[in-house]
């Protein structure tokens, strides 16, 4: 049985630490290992931060943040919002402030990708971690959590590379 919970976060700056502070919450109640937790914490982060920062969508579009836990340990982490490019990382400098963010992802979960949202608004960026996922290709949404969305997960980049298709400047924090 997958358990799973979902936020709306504001586009705000402040919107990355409410989504550290549910998460944080949420995996005591998961009994999630520290270690899972603070990496999962971590790259939740980064992604809503990409996300409020990056995205150039209307005033009033939320940020949706969706966690779930599956049966096998496997903690999948989305983020969605209103813009429709896909991030595409870049190699920051060593006196650069920002430009880490997805090779933090990258090299830190098991597997992640992105890909537009079946709604035609937007896309999701996602990965997964625990349960010995590493190497394994992206899953589809067994429980239908978010129905059609969720049918179309690439299986993240291979080695951490960006997806090929319809790269754009956007999360490249």
């Amino acid at each position: 049985m997958i358990q799973h919970i979902e936020w709306r976060l504001p586009r705000s700056p402040r919107s990355a630490g409410r989504a550290r502070a549910f998460l944080t919450e949420q995996s005591v109640e998961w009994k999630l290992p520290d270690q899972l937790t603070e990496t999962a914490v971590l790259l939740l982060s980064e992604l809503v931060a990409n996300a409020c920062r990056h995205a150039r969508v209307p005033p009033g579009r939320e940020v949706r943040a969706r966690c779930a836990l599956g049966s096998d340990g496997v903690l999948r982490v989305e983020v969605s919002d209103a813009s429709e490019v896909l991030p595409c990382p870049r190699t920051a400098g060593p006196d650069d402030e920002s430009g880490r963010g997805l090779a933090l992802v990258a090299a830190l979960a098991d597997a992640w990708g992105a890909h537009p949202r079946a709604c035609g608004i937007g896309k999701t960026v996602w990965f997964e971690i625990g349960g010995g996922v590493r190497g394994r290709p992206g899953r589809a949404d067994p429980e239908g959590l978010e129905g059609a969305d969720d049918a179309r997960h690439d299986p993240g980049p291979p080695e951490g590379r960006a997806p090929a298709s319809r790269p754009g400047p956007e999360h490249g924090a």
